[in-house]
């Protein structure tokens, strides 16, 4: 349904900037959310992405269009914005938002848009580029609301009644003690049920979560899924809160890292397939690509050196598809849920023996389950064959190996890359898949010829 809204939205745009309709189009874009704007601003020709953009006038609403459009779309149409047009946005946006988009600037414009930002703007900025890329420094918001255990909730709320209009996400009152170190914390929720006297200190929360700003970001979007969150503090080694990483950033931080590994797994990289030319998509695949072709040139003189026996035995070439893809399959299953598991932390190295055991109790049954279907089907299919009794159980015995086995490889090689310290995600696909084809072509003529007298 809302892709269908996205798509009429599209063509109602081009249907007004067409007719040169001024007035509806600028009460489109009062009424559309940015994030279905972005989407319909993506299929415009850039002629029309420049008539639309001169009709909005609201900096922190071109802010927002800003930080949802495709990182090639925005740099490419950033361009067109005139010089002092494009301060007054990175002015009203989110600091954090604006920190992102900067670092994806040519750096020369990116320190000349800083040096005319207004100047407590620019300080919050620079203080977030100054993080490293994936920690939770380079994403945290440093506009939040803290205040002195000994304020009343009276107080609090008259002080988010007229101090802070602007903070973006007042999700939580964090409190402070006199050395303006963090000492608790109140949801909104606590604030309006309490007696309007009563101070922060007895009715915040001490049980604290906390960040550093070098924390990796993962780490901050695992903390923040585990226990529900809407935002979690930053604090330095003092314990001073310097800001907060909102649920907001935590879901593109999810929603990345998940691609990323999903890209990583299938051997094509980190980038969207729309980012990369097709001389760097080549490149990155090649690698990744010549492991299958190694794979199966080793297939290949594997079943090469049974040539006799399938001279013989015709019959078993017709089942080399079918044992191949159910042990490279479940292999594909154990792998991707080991990699992320890893990923989201429910999975880590101590692990090893549990989750290897427990993967491949799992392929042993399903391959006892599957080897017995496929067995019966053999055993029919070549009914008249004097040989068909052994060749059932020949194909039977070999899906229980390859899956057995393709479970245990699949769910080992990623804790081996991850003991490693190298990424799962990067080399598992490839190596997985490769290394079970092949063994499975091996377990598969080797049962085939001592059951069949070769």
């Amino acid at each position: 349904m809302h892709n269908e809204q996205i798509k009429i939205l599209t063509a109602s745009l081009k249907r007004l900037l067409r007719r040169g309709a001024i007035t509806q189009l600028v009460n489109i874009i009062k009424k559309t959310h940015m994030a279905d704007l972005s989407i319909a601003f993506k299929e415009l020709s850039a002629d029309n992405r420049e008539k639309l953009f001169a009709l909005m006038d609201d900096p922190e609403q071109i802010g927002d269009l800003f930080s949802l459009l495709d990182e090639t779309l925005f740099l490419e149409f950033v361009k067109t914005v005139e010089f002092n047009k494009l301060v007054n946005i990175f002015d009203h946006m989110p600091s954090d938002d604006a920190a992102s988009l900067l670092t994806l600037l040519d750096e020369d414009l990116s320190d000349q848009i800083l040096s005319k930002m207004q100047k407590e703007e620019s300080d919050n900025v620079e203080q977030l580029l100054s993080y490293g890329e994936d920690t939770a420094g380079s994403l945290m918001v440093t506009d939040f609301i803290a205040l002195e255990e000994e304020v009343s909730a009276k107080q609090v709320i008259e002080a988010l009644q007229n101090k802070y209009l602007d903070v973006e996400m007042p999700f939580y009152i964090y409190v402070i003690d006199e050395y303006e170190k963090l000492v608790g914390v109140s949801s909104l929720r606590q604030l309006v049920v309490v007696h309007p006297e009563k101070p922060l200190k007895e009715f915040m929360a001490k049980d604290l979560v906390t960040v550093k700003p070098y924390t990796d970001r993962e780490e901050v979007a695992r903390l923040v899924a585990r226990y529900d969150y809407l935002a979690v503090p930053v604090v330095d080694d003092d314990n001073k809160i310097v800001g907060i990483v909102t649920v907001d950033d935590v879901i593109d931080i999810l929603h990345e890292a998940a691609t990323e590994d999903m890209l990583k797994m299938a051997g094509v990289g980190e980038e969207y397939i729309e980012t990369q030319t097709v001389f760097r998509g080549t490149r990155i695949r090649l690698p990744w690509l010549f492991a299958s072709f190694l794979g199966g040139v080793a297939a290949f003189f594997i079943i090469g050196g049974f040539e006799e026996n399938l001279a013989k035995f015709t019959s078993l070439a017709a089942f080399i598809p079918v044992i191949m893809g159910m042990g490279g399959n479940i292999g594909t299953q154990s792998s991707t849920i080991v990699v992320r598991g890893i990923a989201t932390g429910v999975i880590n190295i101590q692990d090893f023996y549990k989750v290897i055991s427990k993967e491949l109790a799992v392929g042993v049954i399903l391959g006892v389950i599957y080897g017995l279907f496929i067995g019966l089907i053999a055993r029919f299919a070549f009914a008249s064959e004097s040989f068909s009794l052994m060749l059932s159980v020949a194909v039977g015995l070999a899906i229980i190996s390859s899956m057995s086995i393709a479970a245990l490889v699949g769910s080992m090689v990623p804790l081996i890359f991850e003991r490693l310290n190298i990424d799962p995600a990067v080399a598992t696909g490839p190596i997985v898949t490769t290394s079970i084809d092949i063994v499975s072509v091996y377990c598969y003529f080797m049962i085939a010829s001592r059951l069949l007298g070769l």
